[in-house]
């Protein structure tokens, strides 16, 4: 099968495309034909260990010190099962699925097996491959961080950083839990989010949301502390009473299977939608990388395999 092989940390141009033997099924395991992935902002400070020099050295005892142990990158797909290990009963050959494993990677290939038992759904049937692939990664990073802000109808939402892949599923899950949200961007992308449904959105090139008298029950750092570090230490400034601001670097996130099925039938009823910048081949992965890097993408990068 054709994969792309990170042959060490650094820049995109770690990556190769090479063959490699196609992967049979162990017990519990099901085979998927991928045919949608997408370049998310793990995947690249994987490849590349863009973090501090503690964070740098703990992701190498965890990933591998000079290269990724699994040097197959890759944390999201939409695909085909094609084939079932021993004892696998609850997936059969045929079965369009879409999931995320962010210990096991491997979905920059034609083929990967995970555990049918895993984070893996029945694919929405109203989406393409390349739309269900676009929903896993920000959405369930979403969902959990709106739990642990504990958002509940009624109340007032910011997310920081609005309009990458964590963010627009932020905004528009944050809604159909009967939020009021307010989104902050780039003057590029206030458009786009306030399709997704945002009652107001704040260009940051220009206006400062903690200069602003509206008070928030729950601010969301949508990029990280190495992005929005200014941000957040004023954000307590502009909390409502008993208010909290998170971030997605507050701890290690609890995704759940139930939720990817929530998001799975959010997506089918349209309450949610993947938002899609663009798309490239598994032999352009370096491009896709690259533009990732860059810092400035909307919504998610996805990598058509097939």
């Amino acid at each position: 099968m054709k994969a792309v092989v990170c042959t060490r940390y650094g820049p995109p141009e770690v990556l190769q495309v090479e063959e490699r033997a196609t992967p049979v099924p162990r017990r519990n395991e099901v085979r998927i034909r991928i045919l949608a992935t997408a370049v998310t902002s793990s995947d690249c400070y994987v490849r590349g260990l863009n973090l501090s020099p503690a964070y740098r050295l703990m992701a190498r005892l965890a990933f591998g010190w000079s290269a990724p142990r699994q040097p197959v990158l890759g944390m999201v797909l939409s695909g085909e099962v094609d084939s079932v290990g021993p004892d696998a009963r609850s997936l059969g050959v045929g079965e369009r699925v879409f999931g995320f494993n962010r210990h096991r990677f491997g979905t920059y290939a034609q083929y990967v097996c995970w555990p049918e038992d895993g984070l893996l759904a029945t694919r929405p049937a109203n989406l393409t491959d390349d739309e269900a692939a676009a929903i896993p990664y920000g959405g369930l990073l979403a969902l959990n961080f709106l739990r642990k802000g504990n958002v509940r109808a009624g109340q007032r939402v910011l997310v920081y950083g609005a309009s990458g892949a964590v963010g627009t599923s932020a905004v528009q899950l944050a809604r159909h839990l009967g939020a009021q949200v307010t989104g902050v961007c780039s003057a590029a992308n206030v458009d786009l989010v306030a399709s997704l449904g945002a009652t107001a959105v704040i260009d940051y090139t220009r206006e400062d949301f903690t200069d602003g008298a509206e008070r928030y029950d729950l601010v969301l750092d949508a990029v990280g502390r190495r992005k929005s570090a200014a941000a957040l230490r004023r954000c307590r400034q502009v909390l409502a009473s008993g208010g909290a601001c998170v971030s997605v670097d507050d701890g290690t996130p609890k995704l759940r299977r139930e939720d990817l099925v929530l998001l799975g039938e959010l997506a089918t009823k349209g309450e949610i939608s993947p938002v899609i910048d663009r798309t490239y081949a598994l032999d352009d992965i370096v491009d896709a990388h690259r533009y990732v890097d860059n810092g400035h993408k909307r919504g998610n990068v996805v990598v058509a395999v097939t």
